[in-house]
């Protein structure tokens, strides 16, 4: 957890979109690379995921940032294939190590997190405005 200067309603919700940006990238990355295929272990894919951390102001106010973003340990799926060019010598391949069904449920939540800190801007500009008006 770190400090950070005064958050107002934006900052919070302006970092917490830029946080769901990265999970979403992440997401298309694993599922883009779900069912490709390597030469060995260690060359095939391993889903990624972003480790966030709190960040506060000196008001107890917070948000979240990206402070790392990880590979799965998910082992890759070995598959023989001795046709497949990328196949070791004894035939085989190794699968990326993703699982597509929940990558896409990442990526639902994702996208109503998103949506969530959109409506709160929406929310805190429509008020803003409302309190404009009534100052005149």
């Amino acid at each position: 957890m770190t400090m950070a200067a005064g958050l107002s309603i934006f900052d919070i919700s302006g970092r917490a979109m830029s946080a769901q940006l990265v999970r979403l990238n992440t997401t298309a990355s694993n599922l883009a690379n779900a069912g490709t295929v390597a030469g060995s272990e260690a060359e095939a894919f391993r889903s990624m995921k972003p480790v966030f951390r709190t960040v506060m102001d000196g008001a107890g106010r917070a948000t979240v940032a990206v402070d790392q973003v990880t590979t799965s340990k998910m082992a890759p799926t070995k598959r023989h294939d001795p046709d497949n060019p990328l196949a070791d010598a004894d035939g085989n391949v190794w699968e990326a190590a993703v699982d597509s069904a929940a990558e896409l449920v990442e990526m639902v939540e994702t996208a109503r997190q998103y949506q969530n800190n959109v409506q709160v801007l929406d929310t805190a500009k429509g008020l803003i405005n409302e309190t404009l008006r009534l100052g005149q």
